[in-house]
């Protein structure tokens, strides 16, 4: 999305397929003498009939044995669900109109009125699970299916050819990353959401088409200019991230076999993508799509 609201689900949906040139989402590969491990930038919910796989994706999950993804994909929702009800209430917290400035709240309101979430409820939420809630009922305004994401259409075919399925975070993990960010980035969080509301489908229509035509300059240019609006939400959902999967990544390197490693498209685009703190380590790492 345009603003704050993109960390949200790391480029996360999209409201259609873009016509034109048959779709080439961007694959990189590193390799040493007997490990092969691919880097696959994903889109975490899609229409239904999205094309965007191709002979040489398909030819790097055939040689794959193992998926990585950033969270297992199964059970998702019953986690968060878990993860909410442990981090996101607090006692004693203003009503959520008061913890925007005065212009945002009529925006606020209507967008509390176009998702159908009372008002109420939110206030005795944190700011961050107020911004989550209110994001998540935008993108289910959208047209588009968690079940035609890549990671769940990935994990199908991995487990239909019997391959494990490894996860490098878990949902409780990334829900306390959003829980420890200072009260002034949260509401700087909950306004993105807000002024990203209005415009989330073109949006949506633009990170698609950049992702799925492998332009990773475009979703790089997308990300850079929302994080310099707040470095602590860069510094917490990207570049420490970030590094941490390099490192994994890594030391991956020292066990044979061939891996995929698939995680959200805006962790590997920009100067601190996981390709970059890569070949700050000395590692290659080649495009092959």
């Amino acid at each position: 999305m345009k603003r704050l609201l993109l960390p949200l689900l790391i480029l996360a949906s999209c409201t259609a397929a873009p016509a034109g040139p048959p779709p080439r989402p961007a694959l990189w590969v590193l390799s040493d003498a007997d490990t092969t491990i691919y880097l696959f930038g994903t889109i975490h919910l899609l229409p239904e009939d999205t094309r965007w796989r191709t002979a040489a994706f398909d030819d790097a999950v055939a040689r794959s044995q193992q998926l990585v993804l950033e969270i297992a994909p199964d059970g998702i929702a019953e986690q968060q669900a878990e993860a909410m009800q442990a981090l996101a209430y607090s006692p004693g917290l203003p009503p959520l109109a008061e913890r925007v400035p005065a212009d945002k709240r009529a925006a606020l309101e209507a967008l509390l009125k176009r998702s159908e979430i009372p008002a109420a409820s939110l206030d005795g939420l944190e700011t961050w699970a107020a911004a989550l809630a209110l994001g998540s009922a935008t993108l289910r305004s959208l047209d588009v299916s968690t079940s035609e994401g890549v990671e769940q259409q990935l994990g199908s075919s991995f487990k239909t050819a019997g391959k494990s399925i490894a996860a490098l975070e878990s949902v409780d993990s990334q829900m306390r990353l959003f829980d420890g960010l200072p009260e002034e980035t949260q509401r700087r969080f909950l306004i993105s959401v807000i002024d990203g509301a209005s415009d989330s489908n073109a949006s949506f229509a633009k990170m698609i088409a950049a992702w799925s035509s492998g332009d990773v300059r475009k979703i790089a240019i997308a990300f850079d200019g929302e994080m310099r609006r707040s470095p602590e939400l860069a510094e917490a959902l990207f570049k420490r991230r970030n590094a941490t999967w390099a490192d994994w990544i890594r030391k991956r390197l020292d066990a044979p076999g061939t891996v995929m490693v698939a995680v959200g498209a805006g962790h590997l685009t920009g100067d601190d993508s996981v390709q970059a703190m890569l070949a700050a380590q000395g590692l290659k790492v080649k495009r092959i799509q």
